[in-house]
């Protein structure tokens, strides 16, 4: 859940400081009662347009709401159960189950890209100690950092006006050089805190070493909407090679939002174009963004879990169209990037909230992660078992057959009917099974040991797994299923099979029937 909880915590207890009713807020914010009421209960995600409403009625920032809330998550882990002290055992099975996760991303790339807010508030030092972490894990970092905040500061203490065509700023030689000095403070700051190296702290014994230069070349981006953007550009190549080098060498990559020209000039880049270039060139495993807000979110304000490119692109054309705000101004920058990521072959690109502590190890290290996750294909896939998924189906069905819902099968059996079954995957993990018995003669066949994983119900993958059979004995021949059940007869009966008595079984079914459990038989025609 991330900080739905305490960030509708923190919101309930600024209303209540303020004075104000629940429908005097929502009145305020042109929002309903009972979804306002929601929110505060954590129930109910929350869009950064509705965010920003709530702060201009709370008279405060979406900063000061999100530290409330982190203070808020931070009280309720002290009061509750100390996880590592009281629950050794909590905390044996979690430190087992990152296991995977360890051995999958060692020697892998990730391109991780944050805006210069993150150093502004000082929010990079957290930061730091995750980057430690994967660094000791052998994962292979390459960090892209922002610097708009900086820049803009700059550019205000000199009076200058800043100027933007089509969301990219007009770079003239004054605003060039605010971006240099921008880029040379953010780049100082983090090649420092990458340093430290203080005793009882997460950075002990660190000895991270980061590498930076011209690893970017750029061009202009020249006229646009009849403005000469000047030096604005974008990038033109990435020099993989000499990145690859540096993180042989067991270096992490630092790149600024500064590429460099064959004629010695420097360009303003957006971070957006340098972490996709930066991704696709060096055929990244994960391109994960720090941004706002939690992730992305449907219509409803609804958190995405995970979506396909398409799916993605298609929620961008639906805003452009609607003209709603439904989406954030961070989404609508990084989504684009995360399209284009995938559409060049970067596998996953993460969007995460920079506002969680921990937020890149809590996406990474978990199977549910904590933002959005664009792929290009879909993460769940249905396929013929083989040999190899044998212990992933024996942890999903063994529960069921130990509460009798399931005739018990050994792992002998199983190994043996391995060809009858069929599974459902999600992200590598056996979250669903199904077996096929055919009987060809009567053109019948047996569904049979149809499970899905507790943590994957309710999202209609049991009908899905359904569909997927039904197709799988068509192709076979076959014209009718049917199976024997003690305790789910209406799920299947809501799905047009009919009950029908043993004899209406083949006869080599019938001879094996078990009359002392009784199981009701149900058909249905395909």
């Amino acid at each position: 859940m991330g900080f739905t909880m305490p960030l509708g915590l923190a919101i309930r207890r600024r209303r209540k400081a303020l004075g104000l009713t629940l429908q005097e807020l929502a009145k305020r914010v042109d929002a309903d009662t009972g979804n306002l009421s929601r929110i505060e209960r954590g129930t109910q995600g929350l869009s950064e347009a509705m965010l920003r409403r709530l702060c201009a009625a709370l008279d405060c920032t979406p900063a000061f709401l999100y530290a409330h809330a982190e203070a808020a998550a931070g009280a309720s882990a002290q009061s509750g159960p100390r996880l590592s002290l009281l629950q050794p055992q909590e905390f044996v099975r979690w430190f087992r189950s990152v296991a995977p996760y360890i051995h999958a991303f060692g020697g892998r790339t990730f391109v991780i890209a944050f805006g210069g807010e993150v150093v502004d508030d000082g929010q990079f030092v957290a930061l730091s100690h995750d980057l430690n972490l994967l660094a000791s894990l052998e994962v292979r970092l390459v960090l892209v950092h922002g610097a708009r905040p900086q820049v803009e500061s700059r550019l205000k203490r000199a009076k200058l006006e800043a100027r933007l065509v089509g969301g990219l700023r007009v770079t003239d030689d004054e605003a060039m050089e605010a971006v240099k000095e921008a880029n040379g403070s953010i780049r100082v700051e983090i090649e420092a805190l990458l340093s430290m190296g203080l005793v009882n702290s997460p950075m002990a014994g660190a000895d991270i070493r980061v590498a930076s230069g011209n690893f970017v070349t750029a061009r202009p981006l020249g006229v646009r909407e009849g403005v000469d953007l000047q030096h604005t550009g974008e990038v033109r190549r990435i020099d993989a090679v000499g990145i690859r080098k540096r993180l042989d060498d067991g270096e992490m990559v630092l790149l600024s939002p500064l590429g460099y020209s064959p004629t010695g000039e420097a360009f303003n880049l957006s971070l957006e174009d340098v972490a996709v270039s930066a991704a696709i060139a060096l055929d990244a495993d994960k391109l994960i963004f720090l941004m706002d807000t939690t992730g992305v979110h449907n219509v409803r304000g609804e958190l995405l879990r995970e979506m396909t490119a398409d799916k993605a692109r298609n929620l961008l054309r639906h805003v452009q169209k609607s003209g709603s705000q439904a989406i954030s101004e961070d989404e609508t920058y990084y989504l684009p990037a995360a399209i284009k990521a995938c559409e060049h072959g970067v596998a996953r690109t993460h969007l995460i909230c920079r506002h969680t502590d921990g937020a890149i190890l809590q996406e990474l290290f978990t199977h549910d992660g904590i933002g959005t996750m664009i792929t290009e294909m879909p993460l769940e896939t249905m396929r013929e078992a083989d040999i190899g998924d044998v212990g992933g189906i024996l942890q999903l069905i063994e529960p069921l057959e130990a509460e009798g819902i399931l005739v018990r099968r050994g792992r002998e059996r199983l190994e043996m009917e391995i060809d009858h079954f069929h599974v459902m995957e999600h992200d590598g993990l056996i979250i669903g099974c199904a077996a096929l018995y055919p009987f060809p003669d009567e053109r019948k066949a047996e569904l049979a040991c149809m499970a899905v994983h507790p943590s994957f119900r309710g999202g209609g993958r049991g009908d899905r797994l359904l569909h997927y059979c039904e197709d799988q004995a068509r192709k076979r021949g076959i014209q009718s299923l049917f199976v024997l059940t003690t305790r789910t007869a209406h799920w299947f009966i809501e799905r047009n099979f009919k009950e029908a008595g043993v004899e209406t079984l083949p006869d080599a079914r019938q001879k094996l029937y078990n009359y002392q459990r009784r199981s009701k038989v149900f058909i249905k025609r395909i």
